[in-house]
């Protein structure tokens, strides 16, 4: 499961039905992430829609993306979990008795939006705007099937004034632990509207939308991560104490995305127009109808005087110098 194993036995509310003719078992935990995935591709729709790019674009995506998502996050769940399946390594293919890292899934993910830019010789960027949205209201549903599974949670709760859904959630065993899988659900989906309703259609770069997800949900880890009675250790381990790997990732990726950001603005407050990256090349194109326009302009044998074509030279300068003003205004 993601961030940690099924502890003890399965939980109660773990089975969503059966179907025992087929010998079949359906846990809530897939079907939140399914629930996950299918609105992610609706909302990536939506998006190419709007950007009118290829319809397929999702679809294809998701090829690439999903398979790479599930494969990275079991071996990052894995490798820091090494020593336990040493002796029977074929135990590192059962996903189904849990075990996935959301750090390994967002790698992976985004390893397969890499290689499908490269193929299709589109920018990674774009790509990644497209399915950060959905990415995250991912992880805001996923999360509620650590509920039904009974994990991912916090510390034991002693103060009984706090005992109270959400902020702590009963087990099987009778235990109250603190809902820390709730906290994230709903930050997630705090991300989520800040994205899709707020920032998706003011942003001024490519690669914005996953920048400002990456900065809030490293913020919100660094945390919660805290808290988690099921981490995975870099250093040490519950008992001890040391360092936990999400906790440090988050903690990297925060003050990196965050130097990122400021320095970004005052180099672009600086020079008057965006960087890092440059608007994808609208300009390009403008670039080269002027270099056609100036083509054109050069004056054939037994053709027009100097003076004539020094006017219509000027003519399609101004047009040029005129679209490049317009498409530099509508990137600021």
């Amino acid at each position: 499961m993601i961030g940690g194993a099924m502890l003890g036995a399965e939980a109660s509310t773990a089975v969503a039905f059966t179907i025992p003719s087929l010998g079949l078992t359906v846990r809530w935990y897939g079907i939140f992430i399914a629930v996950g995935i299918i609105l992610s591709v609706i909302l990536g729709c939506i998006e190419v829609k709007r950007q009118k790019l290829n319809k397929d674009t999702m679809y294809d995506v998701c090829l690439y993306a999903v398979p790479l998502g599930v494969i990275f996050a079991r071996l990052y769940y894995v490798l820091f979990r090494l020593g336990e399946y040493m002796d029977n390594p074929i135990e590192i293919l059962y996903i189904w008795k849990g075990g996935l890292a959301i750090y390994g899934a967002v790698i992976g993910g985004l390893l397969g939006i890499f290689i499908y830019s490269r193929v299709k010789k589109v920018r990674f960027l774009k790509i990644a705007d497209l399915i950060t949205p959905g990415l995250v209201l991912s992880q805001a549903i996923g999360r509620w099937g650590n509920f039904m599974n009974q994990e991912a949670y916090g510390p034991l709760v002693t103060n009984p004034s706090h005992m109270w859904f959400p902020l702590a959630v009963t087990l099987d065993s009778g235990e109250v632990h603190y809902a820390t899988f709730f906290y994230e659900s709903a930050w997630c989906f705090i991300i989520f509207i800040a994205l899709w309703f707020f920032l998706r259609k003011r942003k001024k770069h490519d690669g914005d939308l996953m920048l400002y997800y990456v900065l809030l949900y490293s913020f919100e880890r660094m945390f919660v991560e805290g808290l988690r009675e099921d981490s995975l250790w870099l250093v040490g381990n519950a008992e001890t104490g040391g360092i936990r790997v999400s906790q440090l990732l988050s903690f990297i990726l925060f003050a990196a995305t965050l130097a990122f950001i400021i320095v970004r603005a005052v180099r672009e407050k600086k020079i008057g127009h965006p960087v890092w990256p440059k608007p994808e090349a609208a300009s390009s194109g403008d670039e080269q109808v002027c270099e056609n326009n100036t083509d054109s302009d050069k004056p054939e044998e037994g053709g027009e005087s100097e003076t004539g074509d020094s006017a219509e030279s000027e003519e399609h300068g101004d047009t040029c110098g005129t679209e490049h003003e317009r498409a530099e205004g509508e990137t600021k």
